[in-house]
């Protein structure tokens, strides 16, 4: 098949697609589903999903919109790139197209008993140490070395909507894991950040486990000086705040979008321990964005000066 079309991608239920990518509703109210908004951290769900107009509405921002107007907050690409990740996923599996409005199972679940739907989520089926060809590399693309991915991450193979896909697996501290590959980005449950405990006062506090692979790669002499934090999703920033603040000095590493800005904000006009440190890569998306073009200025650099062992022929 082609890429999908914009008609086509409307199609996709957004509660599906959220599940897709990790996100559950927290809870339901008749067809609105409430979910922590994936674009800033906050404990009070704030983020809707009518599931019968198939609309989103984010009323801690006042965005909103259909499933692309999310797709190019969310993943910060325009429509065309959204609709490559929509084909790639569609391709691999990740989800298919649904009714927007599911109709009732005949079948009632017993009083007092939930009713159990379990294709939509994500379960773990195995993991290893990584090896597969297709992650080793997405890893290089990501500028990060299979020795040091190897230490943090694990190849993972899970199933969801009953399909076994593979992927880059990072544990958080209660046994989900972040899942990425060239063209899923998603989590299984339960969901939470992961704290790396050296027995420091300084910690460096990281959005996504990317980020924190390139702060080890590019500060690699300075790694034992400091405890991390990899929050795996902003919307889990207040419930590590008393971790954090345990800490003499907490250095914030968090995207360039306005909702990482937001956050390193607030969390600086909150306590004096906090510092930005997204200075350091101001003109990038990310960290891991920034190490990446690090990486490759270096390697242009070298193939610049790199000696030619070409022969000069003489004419006679």
């Amino acid at each position: 098949m082609g890429k999908l079309t914009v008609t086509e991608a409307r199609k996709i239920d957004m509660v599906d697609y959220l599940s897709s990518l990790g996100f559950q509703a927290i809870k339901t109210r008749g067809e609105d589903y409430w979910y922590l908004s994936p674009f800033r951290q906050e404990g009070t769900p704030s983020f809707k999903i009518n599931r019968r107009s198939n609309i989103w509405y984010d009323h801690g921002s006042g965005d909103g919109g259909n499933i692309i107007d999310f797709g190019i907050l969310y993943h910060r690409v325009d429509v065309r790139g959204f609709l490559e990740l929509l084909t790639r996923g569609y391709r691999q599996n990740d989800f298919s197209f649904h009714p927007q409005l599911k109709k009732e199972s005949s079948i009632s679940p017993v009083a007092g008993e939930k009713e159990k739907i379990t294709d939509s989520k994500i379960i773990i089926a195995a993991t290893r140490q990584l090896g597969n060809s297709r992650l080793l590399h997405y890893l290089n693309e990501r500028g990060i070395a299979p020795d040091l991915a190897n230490e943090f991450c694990r190849e993972v193979d899970f199933q969801l909507y009953k399909k076994q896909h593979t992927a880059i697996g990072f544990a958080n501290g209660m046994g989900g894991y972040e899942l990425r590959n060239p063209y899923f980005k998603g989590s299984s449950s339960p969901k939470t950040f992961r704290f790396f405990d050296n027995g420091k006062k300084e910690l460096q506090v990281f959005e996504g486990f990317f980020d924190f692979l390139s702060w080890l790669s590019h500060f690699k002499d300075n790694r034992v000086t400091s405890n991390y934090l990899v929050l795996n999703s902003l919307s889990f920033f207040q419930k590590a705040k008393q971790t954090m603040e345990a800490h003499s000095s907490i250095r914030l590493w968090l995207d360039q979008g306005t909702a990482g800005q937001a956050c390193t904000i607030q969390a600086i006009n909150s306590h004096p321990a906090y510092e930005d440190k997204s200075s350091l890569y101001k003109d990038f998306d990310d960290l891991n964005d920034w190490h990446v073009h690090q990486l490759k200025q270096k390697q242009r650099l070298y193939n610049a000066n790199k000696p030619s062992h070409s022969k000069t022929i003489k004419h006679k």
